[in-house]
């Protein structure tokens, strides 16, 4: 089985997450991380992950990855596509299973917004069949790094959302 997952980086830690999610997903699914602007093909893929930072309370627009492409430096960051624009062409979801996580400070929800609730929505929306509710992953500051602990979290998920879609027994994804 195979899952796909999205990501849109400007800093690295939402792909550090994406990554710690595929290889928590091994043995039962091989999970490929694939950058958000890059061709994406949705064929013979079991379960697809969208993950992304929160900017302005939810999904980012080309007009905040401008700013945080003037924060990254040398990272490249393609202010065209991001997860909101993906999933504007993603097209019908047919059921198939997904899922949704974001970066973003650890503060309240209602206080910093949620890429992952945004992205969970419009997933729906499409047809998709949601696996698992959002997950929130917390970075210190802007650029990172990640808080302590968030990889592990990342990893212990992509096993939950593994054995989610693979059908494995309960007890081989109990809750980290």
């Amino acid at each position: 089985m195979r899952a796909l997952i999205i990501v849109e980086s400007v800093f690295g830690n939402t792909w550090a997450i994406g990554e710690a999610i595929a290889a928590g997903m091994a043995p039962a699914l091989v999970g490929d991380v694939v950058a958000v602007d890059q061709p994406i093909e949705l064929a013979g893929v079991d379960l697809i992950v969208v993950g992304g930072p929160t900017y302005d309370h939810g999904l980012s627009r080309p007009f905040t990855r401008k700013a945080a492409k003037g924060q990254a430096g040398i990272h490249p960051v393609n202010l065209a596509v991001g997860i909101r624009e993906f999933l504007a062409s993603a097209g019908d979801g047919a059921g198939k299973a997904a899922a949704a996580y974001d970066t973003r400070f650890p503060r309240p929800k209602w206080l910093t917004g949620s890429a992952a609730s945004q992205a969970a929505r419009r997933l729906r929306r499409l047809g998709f069949r949601l696996v698992s509710e959002p997950h929130s992953f917390f970075v210190e500051a802007m650029r990172g790094p990640l808080a302590n602990g968030e990889l592990d979290r990342a990893r212990a998920w992509g096993q939950r959302l593994a054995a989610q879609v693979a059908g494995a027994p309960e007890e081989h994804h109990r809750a980290a």
